[in-house]
């Protein structure tokens, strides 16, 4: 009796079915496993960058004694300081541990646990750089650092990307790609046109720099990571060419981030400018991450009232660092503070002569 094989033909629709179904969905628990190994190094990513921000700050004050072009005046003298590159080596590898953070857990979590350096860089800061900050400024620490987590903790949770050609599709989205255009547009603005006016006078120049290229190093930190985690699994997505695209742009941003940060270490006060720092760089990946993976659909009421109180108490501890970063106030001082008085404007001739003759007339109608 003849035998006969049954081909199946598959349609355009039901190979592309066939292909992502190829692609390991996680289980729940690889889930929580990459939850916590995400968690534990952007920790550990978290310590050394805080570190890192005072072995930099030392090397550019160092500079600055030996009387060499400052980095805030666009010199590069601090290439030769080794307390500089120590810092340096602190960053690159709490980079690369954040670098791996973002391939197991979702931007939502691994940005806002910046405030971790903030914390540190100003705790090291006031025992190693003899950096103060007033009363005021603590206050508005502490609000940056809240306003955030309150951000983050009612923000809605990233879907997870599990291949290139998901993130592929992700990107294309025309909301998407209005929003990267006009970030990057703030950002070369803020470049070729702000930065050697104003850099010199306020902090935020150098940060909105340095905001708005990281959360192009994070989402494409995001795509690397992924990347790595499919060829690792034994689909090679390093032929893809979003890949190489992506691991450009982290290169590209990374570098135009750390000669700006070292300008505002070199020209500002750290404990400052890391928690400004993190405000500006937690708020836009977050804001970045919510258009690309559409997560703002599931908001309710509640979560966008608390985002936008969550928001605004930032924008409160902002106002509280630079309003009154010169001011000497401390819990020891506060209950002496008063107003001080306004000095008397001395009188002008003529107004002394417009005086004298209203006197005269009214003793002449008196008497």
């Amino acid at each position: 009796m003849p035998v006969t094989e049954k081909i199946t033909v598959l349609s355009p629709a039901n190979f592309t079915d066939q292909l992502n179904y190829s692609v390991p969905q996680p289980s729940a628990e690889e889930e929580a496993r990459n939850f916590y190994v995400g968690l534990l190094l952007a920790i550990v990513s978290t310590i050394f960058i805080g570190s890192s921000f005072i072995f930099k700050k030392k090397g550019l004050l160092k500079l600055a004694e030996n009387q060499g072009t400052r980095a805030g005046a666009g010199g590069y003298g601090y290439l030769k300081e080794w307390m500089w590159w120590a810092g340096m080596i602190l960053m690159i590898v709490g980079e690369f541990a954040n670098f791996a953070a973002y391939a197991f857990a979702s931007a939502t979590l691994v940005a806002p646990l910046g405030a971790l350096s903030v914390i540190l860089s100003e705790v090291l800061s006031s025992r190693f750089l003899n950096e103060r900050l007033n009363l005021l400024g603590k206050v508005g620490s502490a609000m940056c650092v809240l306003g955030s987590t309150v951000v983050v903790l009612h923000s809605p949770k990233e879907q997870e990307v599990e291949s290139i050609e998901d993130l592929l599709e992700k990107v294309r989205d025309p909301v998407f790609i209005v929003m990267a255009a006009l970030l990057l547009s703030v950002a070369m603005f803020t470049i070729i046109f702000l930065s050697p006016r104003y850099g010199q006078k306020t902090v935020i120049v150098y940060i909105i720099i340095c905001s708005t290229l990281g959360a192009f190093t994070v989402l494409g930190c995001k795509g690397v990571g992924v990347a790595i985690k499919e060829t690792y699994r034994g689909r090679n997505e390093f032929t893809h060419w979003l890949t190489w695209v992506l691991l450009g742009v982290v290169v590209v941003c990374i570098l135009f981030q750390l000669n700006y940060l070292n300008r505002a270490l070199d020209t500002y006060n750290t404990a400052v400018v890391t928690p400004i720092y993190y405000v500006f760089f937690t708020s836009i990946v977050i804001f970045m991450s919510v258009i690309l993976y559409k997560e703002w659909k599931n908001m309710t009421g509640v979560q966008i009232a608390t985002e936008i109180c969550g928001f605004l108490t930032i924008v409160g501890g902002i106002f509280l660092l630079q309003a009154f970063k010169n001011m000497n106030i401390s819990l020891t001082n506060l209950p002496h503070a008063k107003k001080e008085p306004q000095p008397q404007k001395e009188k002008e001739p003529e107004e002394e002569a417009v005086l004298q003759i209203l006197t005269d007339d009214q003793q002449i109608s008196s008497s």
